[in-house]
């Protein structure tokens, strides 16, 4: 990440540049409107952070010069305690936000990473965008008349601002419909932000949502914005909505009501603008017949309901999805030779896919892997989709001394790590390659004492 640092005060520029420098980020310094001018017409910028009064010059200079670029970084304001009403103004024309003079150096590199999130999610807005160009979004949910019935559906209601509630067994796109509702709206300039109801404790998803204030609880050093708030005019998934605790139902129907949330730890309400989506894999009447969830609630998200089949449902969309995601894995690899045997493609078609389009994924990425040339032939394939047993039982030799448990304990400590190797640290994406739960995952984690191991940054 670039950073341009503007004053006009030559030992302010040196204690941002050693901040910022120490921080990973690549800094470069100018010390007036006309040196700022010239550095963001040369190498590109991922944020700026300039002084509001520059000598004879202005920090709006800076901000129009950034703002009129075709791909404009961030800005954040510096500006004197007291004349914040000019740094509203630059927000008013663009500026992420401002700071006021003198400064805590943490409460300004936060408020710097909170600036980069939002350019880093606007460049993924613009990704997933030209994926759900005309073609290239049918092709990742499929072509069935089902599907398409969805995607119509998802057409004529992305523009409202209708809470929507995706049902759908576990793997089947609900995130991906969600996206899709997101970007298909007015809203897909703005954030689309996902949270993990099942993942996240009650504290930590109210504090998540709502955002909470300096003291509340031990570690809130810093006001912070939930998810809702900082969402600005987009779209805010709550995935797992059948996993919410009941004391906090009570809470999102209250937000839901009054479009207003309540920071932990403040007796403020703070209004927001965001859409909400849910999604679920849960029978959500039966579950407020067994009394887990409020049918209040249940009344306010059900406004509009998808309901996503499941691929066994589909069947005519797997060559398609397979095919699709072979041509991911052709990108990424530069393997322009893959391709799928008649054989392979007839065994794909007749598995029941019990974790639906998630785990044809997976399968795909693994025959990809354990392929020696370039046709995939049923042979890469896991033998129970070819309706073998997994461990033929007269290839087991069982050696003097030999322990099942620990061979277990140890394979799934080789296989845990491997995930999560695979994946980058990324502890979502790596339960989902190891076919877990992601509160299963976190489970044999803590068995096997890797907690912390990779620790993935949005998944802690």
């Amino acid at each position: 990440m670039h950073i341009l640092v503007v004053d006009d005060e030559p030992s302010m520029r040196d204690v941002l540049e050693i901040l910022f420098t120490r921080a990973g980020f690549e800094v470069t310094c100018a010390g007036s409107v006309k040196d700022a001018t010239m550095a963001l017409g040369g190498v590109p910028f991922d944020l700026v952070l300039t002084d509001m009064k520059l000598g004879s010059g202005s920090g709006m200079e800076v901000l129009r010069a950034a703002r009129a670029l075709k791909e404009p970084p961030e800005v954040i304001v510096i500006t004197a305690f007291g004349t914040a009403a000019s740094a509203v103004e630059a927000m008013r024309e663009g500026a992420y936000h401002y700071i006021c003079k003198p400064f805590d150096n943490e409460e300004l590199r936060l408020l710097v990473q909170k600036a980069l999130e939002k350019k880093l999610l606007r460049q993924e807005n613009r990704s997933l965008r030209a994926q759900l160009a005309p073609g290239a979004g049918m092709l990742a949910v499929g072509r069935s008349p089902r599907m398409e019935a969805i995607m119509g559906l998802v057409e004529k209601v992305a523009a409202s601002r209708t809470t929507v509630l995706i049902y759908g067994e576990s793997g089947t796109g609900k995130e991906l419909i969600a996206r899709a509702l997101h970007l298909k709206s007015p809203r897909a300039g703005h954030p689309f932000l996902p949270v993990n109801c099942a993942a996240l404790s009650e504290g930590v998803l109210e504090s998540e949502l709502f955002g909470h204030v300096k003291g509340a609880f031990t570690g809130a050093t810093t006001d912070r914005l939930g998810l809702l708030a900082s969402a600005g005019e987009g779209t805010v998934l709550l995935d797992e909505i059948g996993e919410v605790p009941p004391a906090m139902q009570v809470k999102l129907l209250r937000v839901l009501q009054e479009r207003k949330v309540k920071p932990v730890g403040s007796s403020q309400e703070v209004p927001f603008q965001a859409r909400l989506v849910a999604a679920t894999n849960r029978n959500l009447d039966a579950e407020v017949k067994a009394g887990r969830f409020r049918e209040d609630l249940l009344y306010r998200l059900n406004v509009i309901t998808l309901e996503l089949p499941p691929l066994r449902e589909r069947a005519e969309d797997i060559p398609l999805l397979a095919s699709h995601f072979l041509a991911r894995l052709i990108d990424e690899l530069g393997r322009p030779g893959l391709h799928f045997t008649q054989e392979a493609l007839k065994v794909l078609a007749g598995y029941a896919w019990p974790g639906n389009v998630r785990q044809l994924q997976n399968i795909i990425e693994r025959a990809v892997t354990l392929s020696e040339g370039d046709a995939l032939g049923p042979e890469t394939l896991p033998a129970t989709l070819r309706g073998e047993p997994a461990i033929p039982a007269g290839d087991v030799q069982v050696p003097v001394g030999f322990s099942l448990e620990r061979f277990l304990d140890d394979s799934e400590r080789r296989y845990l790590l491997a995930a999560l190797k695979r994946t980058d640290g990324v502890k979502t994406r790596a339960a989902e390659l190891l076919g877990l739960s992601f509160r299963s995952f976190r489970y044999r984690l803590a068995k096997h004492g890797l907690v912390d191991e990779l620790e993935d940054p949005r998944q802690s």
